[in-house]
């Protein structure tokens, strides 16, 4: 359950706002504060099925966005390349005194990388 509390909370900060005023105030609602479909209901003054179906209206929307934009999946990649160039500079910093070859073989996985999130 929580990884799909991660998930929603992903796909909602990506696309929540071409969601209705409505929809976007139930997930919050229910993802956000941890409230039950019964006091989102009592809140809203609405019932608990209608509750219900807008959360999974709403999250089938969520899914479509990224299944068409993947901004998510984007997002996600270009976190492990950035993720994985500061391991290199780590790795550069720590061996300042190898031989050159060393820092020019990382540099140039550092630039594959850096070409690799601009052509995305």
């Amino acid at each position: 359950m929580f990884e799909k509390i991660v998930q929603m909370s992903l796909l909602y900060d990506f696309y929540g706002q071409l969601l209705t005023k409505k929809q976007q105030q139930v997930l919050g609602l229910y993802y956000n504060d941890d409230l039950s479909l019964g006091e989102i209901a009592e809140q809203l003054g609405v019932s608990r099925q209608a509750v219900y179906d807008t959360i999974k209206r709403s999250e089938k929307l969520l899914f479509e966005y990224e299944k068409k934009l993947k901004l998510v999946y984007k997002f996600s990649v270009t976190k492990k390349q950035i993720e994985e160039i500061l391991k290199i500079i780590e790795k550069i910093e720590h061996n300042k005194y190898e031989k050159e070859l060393f820092v020019l073989e990382e540099i140039k996985k550092i630039q594959d990388i850096a070409y690799d999130i601009l052509e995305k």
